[in-house]
């Protein structure tokens, strides 16, 4: 198939990919000068499988047998490969090594191949199985005792799972009990849909925590554990009596028989019963003080509970918490209400003295989710601070889901807690658990590392890089989880320190090769293999044609939130600014000195103004968000595509009037107008902003006048298509709909380009004024052409 003519959109599409750059630099010195790094976007289930039966140019097949494996590199059989029909032979592009077909591939020949050698599957998909003998009717069977099969990375899945997923849902019951009789109701509605093979397992929590036990039948039992102690694993499974001592000795399912963790089937009454009986808790809250809530033990415990139960069987720990831990380990503030939770100033001043301890509490508890694939969300729907930004390393390292709401029986919990838990068409949930990424690559290219919800599985080779970028040093990365959107930026380098040792114009070639445990228990296998072309770094032109500008803004906001763990803000903005100038200054169309002369290519043009918006961005200005706010916004950032990742660091924005149909406008305060309706789209908030004569039109009730039944479907317009980016997207956005000079505007205001302010407006116009004292882009763009040009 001709790649050349595809958009990078389509090309997404087909591989799930979008690299910064679509050609790359023959020597390590001209990658250096390219300044945006030698980034790829890598969505590993983003193309749709044949089985699904959804509309797609393209879908990818799903192979019944294993796949064929290069001895020497490990890479998989791919449309790459170089094949000798006669000798029955093929050749690995990665490594160029001979390797022979084993005899269930004898009758392959030009007219006859096997789907993963077609040209128009870069990317295909294999249904490992090693419990049950090759499908006999399969045209080419498994071919695992042939030639070996492929074997995982380390700490992978290898066999199918017996057991249905996971779910120890860990409730907080400091809560009224209203709120907590909505949280209760939801919690049912999606216990009612699992599988009835899904493992379950209940965990309230307040100053004590409590593990329940779901198979004693005479009353409700639970084991208690202190709130204020730490404990560790081994001790958690000693008091629970699921050591693995008990482990080794009665086996398995004795230990599932202790009754904390069982199947769906089995204790669908009884966890019924105990989350019904649930009540407020009743330890005294002291009058001035907050209630002891132990959070940070009760995920412990959680984790402790899951470790003996269901190690690397898939499982997620779904924490719903109203409230700030104020007791035990992960501790972010004192009962007592004299004392604020802390701010990113105190952060900053190191000024929070709980804040340092519950971090490393947290990345402790990471590693030991990521060791047996575990997945840790947490629902906090508080009017406070709960401890996101502490829990932050845990959630995203695990792969989990993050949901900030007012309340649990607001529609933005709702949403996302059924979202989870949806089916496919063959009535499966859309859970992948214990997934693997491993990449190879040709002997010219180095893995630098990987940024995203991952980590390391320590797998270092001659292709990994001693220039680490992320979670570097190895070539294989783990996720407890997995969806259709998880989408992790993974780096590279040049390892050619001469251009004349690589030909410009050949080819390069990476394969992406994930693994994972699909929501119906079996074990796949996708492989992405890629090409792309050397060019010489000198020959800017090329080096530009193949430029994805927001594949780059998107990779580089995700090195600035990278930072952000290390550096000061100002650090980090003057960082991004010294890199747009020298972008800027490479790429750019001038003369020396005169500013005037500067231009960008349209393959070049809107990054400038990606780079203003995301210094402007809540990823880099914290200024009226909470930490916790901060953390979630970051964590969103750093897993989301491309698509949506741009949403986030510049809005979209778009004019509702009786002109026509709704326009794109500039995200410039000259786009509000007294008489047009604005939809404004920033991902996290979806704001409907009446214009004031509009507003004013409505108050009076125009829309409810037969004669006026234009004004009616303009004002119902923009609200649908709010409805429907709120349905499709998860975390559920949080709805606004606000009028001009509102309060309620500022969401709007603070996005847009300060075009006219209170220092350039001259009053008495009808146009709207924003109070500050940031530049506009237009004066951002000045600078930078003046400093681009400089000799």
């Amino acid at each position: 198939m001709n790649r050349e003519g595809m958009d990078f959109n389509e090309l997404e599409a087909m591989d799930g990919l979008r690299w910064a750059w679509n050609a790359w630099p023959s020597s390590r010195i001209e990658a250096a000068r390219m300044v945006i790094p030698l980034g790829i976007l890598c969505t590993p289930l983003m193309a749709v499988q044949a089985e699904e039966n959804l509309p797609h140019p393209l879908p990818i097949p799903l192979l019944p047998y294993d796949p064929l494996l290069c001895k020497p590199c490990r890479a998989i059989l791919n449309p790459y490969a170089r094949v000798d029909y006669q000798a029955k032979l093929w050749t690995c592009p990665f490594c160029f090594h001979r390797n022979p077909f084993p005899p269930s591939y004898s009758s392959i020949n030009e007219q006859n191949l096997p789907a993963e050698l077609f040209p128009t599957y870069s990317t295909v998909e294999y249904h490992l199985n090693r419990t049950t003998a090759p499908n006999s009717a399969s045209r080419f069977p498994s071919s695992s005792s042939q030639q070996g099969g492929y074997w995982p990375a380390q700490g992978a899945q290898q066999t199918q799972a017996a057991e249905g997923p996971g779910f120890l849902f860990v409730v907080d019951t400091c809560q009224p009990a209203e709120d907590l009789q909505h949280l209760k109701n939801e919690i049912l509605h999606i216990f009612s849909q699992l599988p009835e093979n899904a493992m379950v397992g209940l965990v309230s929590f307040g100053a004590m925590v409590n593990v329940h036990h779901l198979s004693y039948p005479d009353c409700s039992r639970a084991i208690v554990f202190h709130g204020g102690r730490e404990l560790s694993a081994t001790q958690v499974q000693d008091l629970l009596g699921i050591s693995p001592q008990q482990l080794r000795q009665f086996g398995k399912a004795t230990v599932h028989h202790q009754g904390f963790i069982l199947p769906m089937s089995e204790c669908e009454f009884n966890f019924t019963t105990a989350l019904e009986e649930l009540q407020p808790c009743s330890f005294p809250v002291v009058p001035g003080h907050r209630p002891r809530r132990a959070t940070g033990a009760a995920i412990a415990i959680a984790t402790g509970l899951l470790e003996g139960c269901l190690p690397n069987a898939g499982a997620r720990i779904m924490v719903f918490v109203a409230g700030p831990t104020t007791t035990g380990p992960g501790m972010i503030v004192d009962t007592d209400l004299e004392k604020s939770i802390r701010t990113h100033q105190d952060l900053l001043n190191d000024n929070s003295p709980y804040y340092k301890k519950a971090c490393k509490f947290y990345k402790q508890l990471a590693e030991r989710l990521v060791a047996v694939g575990l997945v840790l969300d947490v629902f906090a729907c508080s009017l406070d601070q709960v401890g996101t930004e502490e829990m932050k390393p845990a959630i995203e390292t695990s792969g989990g889901l993050v949901v900030l709401a007012e309340t649990f029986d607001s529609d933005q919990f709702k949403k996302c807690l059924q979202h989870l838990f949806s089916h496919d068409e063959q009535g499966h949930l859309k859970m992948n658990f214990n997934a693997t990424v491993e990449i190879i690559t040709t002997k010219d290219i180095k893995i630098c590392g990987a940024l995203g919800p991952c980590s390391s599985l320590q797998k270092k080779t001659t292709s990994v890089s001693e220039n680490e970028i992320g979670i570097g040093g190895t070539n294989a990365w783990k996720m407890s989880t997995l969806t259709n959107k998880t989408c992790i930026a993974f780096f590279f380098d040049v390892s050619s320190q001469q251009p004349s040792k690589i030909q410009p114009g050949t080819a390069f070639f990476i394969q992406f090769i994930t693994q994972y445990q699909h929501g119906n228990g079996q074990i796949r296998l996708r492989v992405t293999t890629t090409a792309r072309r050397w060019v010489d770094g000198t020959q800017v032109q090329e080096l530009a044609a193949g430029f994805d500008q927001e594949a780059a803004a998107t990779i580089v906001a995700r090195l600035a939130v990278q930072k952000t763990e290390t550096e000061d803000i100002h650090e980090i903005l003057r960082w991004l600014d010294r890199m747009l100038i020298r972008f800027a200054s490479k790429f750019g169309d001038y003369i020396k000195d005169d500013p005037t002369s500067f231009r960008l290519s349209s393959n070049f043009s809107l990054y400038p103004q990606f780079m203003y918006h995301l210094r402007r961005s809540q990823f880099l200005q914290v200024f009226n968000n909470t930490p916790d706010e901060t953390a979630f916004f970051r964590l969103i950032l750093n897993r989301e595509g491309v698509v949506g990742s741009l949403i986030m660091i510049q809005p979209t924005l778009f004019a509702y009037s009786f002109d026509g149909p709704p326009t794109p406008v500039l995200l410039d305060v000259s786009s509000i107008l007294p008489d047009c309706i604005l939809l404004f789209d920033s991902y996290f908030y979806v704001v409907v902003h009446y214009g004031s004569t509009i507003a004013q039109w409505r108050k009076l009730g125009y829309q409810n006048d037969p004669s006026h039944e234009n004004f009616k479907k303009l004002l119902e317009a923009p609200v649908q298509d709010a409805e429907a980016l709120l349905s499709e997207r998860i975390p559920v956005p949080k709805f606004i709909k606000c009028d001009q000079h509102g309060s309620q505007a500022r969401f709007l205001l603070a996005k847009l380009n300060p075009s006219v302010t209170h220092t350039t407006n001259q009053y008495g116009n009808n146009s709207e004024v924003i109070f500050t004292d940031d530049v506009s882009l237009q004066v951002f763009i000045d600078h930078l052409q003046k400093l681009a040009v400089q000799s």
